[in-house]
């Protein structure tokens, strides 16, 4: 299936490791430009050099960003319009795996550790929403994608319940704003994700995965590849159909009904 994606530009946040450089593969293999974004430079411009190699040598531009700060998202964008000649479409994906705090729930929780934690999850999200908006609505064209997590739909870690189920909020006030200007949002919900280089997530033993992978509908973790394939189409002309939607990429969860 052609995605019809050649020749787009796109944003991917947290874009050096795990999910993020999973989707900035995906993007490429289908004809997209790709910035990458993330705080590490060294990481950076590692991720860029094999993601590079790997595409045949495709565009694949890397900016240190903290998207934790109103500049750098800015300065982000801007970088983006002036490497590639515009924006198309917009993957947030950086986040501090799994969120803060620990044992002993919310009463446990630092709000100093949730502030960061949000500040850049659910408000660093919105930032770079927001830089790439005006860009999006001019060419009447845009297509932004929230890498969110399942534990918007359970409890466990409290800030990372809350600010996935903030990140679904902000991407439902988004669709419903940026629709009639043809520009779609919706949130993926990765749950327990296997990564080559296991960026963005917990690394577990064996015995943990194959532990997790009782809970999982199709009995075995999903890799960030999968979670990629199911963003890249979302990115397409194809998905018009799609917006303002929480969509689970974690495999299934046994036992509830989400309609």
């Amino acid at each position: 299936m052609d995605l019809q994606l050649a020749g787009r530009r796109a944003i991917v946040t947290g874009g050096s490791r795990g999910i993020g450089r999973a989707v900035a593969r995906a993007l490429l293999a289908e004809g997209v430009q790709v910035v990458i974004a993330a705080r590490d430079a060294d990481v950076l411009k590692s991720a860029a050099a094999e993601l590079s190699a790997g595409a045949g040598g495709a565009t694949v531009v890397p900016v240190v960003t903290d998207t934790g700060s109103d500049d750098s998202v800015r300065a982000l964008v801007e970088s983006t319009v002036a490497e590639l000649g515009g924006v198309d479409i917009l993957v947030n994906n950086a986040a501090r795996p799994g969120g803060a705090g620990g044992p002993g729930g919310v009463g446990a929780l630092s709000t100093a550790d949730a502030a960061a934690d949000f500040n850049v999850k659910v408000l660093g999200y919105l930032r770079t929403a927001q830089a790439v908006t005006p860009h999006f609505v001019a060419q009447g064209w845009g297509r932004i994608i929230n890498i969110g997590g399942l534990a918007a739909r359970q409890v466990g870690l409290a800030s990372g319940s809350i600010r996935n189920v903030g990140v679904a909020a902000l991407t439902k006030t988004l669709a419903d704003e940026l629709g009639p200007h043809g520009v779609t949002v919706n949130v993926v919900h990765p749950g327990l994700t296997l990564t080559a280089d296991h960026g963005g997530s917990v690394v577990l033993s064996d015995e943990q995965i194959r532990a997790a992978a009782t809970r999982i509908s199709l009995g075995r973790a999903v890799t960030a590849d999968e979670v990629a394939a199911v963003v890249t189409f979302l990115a397409s002309p194809l998905a018009v159909a799609v917006t303002g939607e929480s969509i689970a990429a974690g495999g299934g969860t046994p036992g509830p009904i989400h309609y």
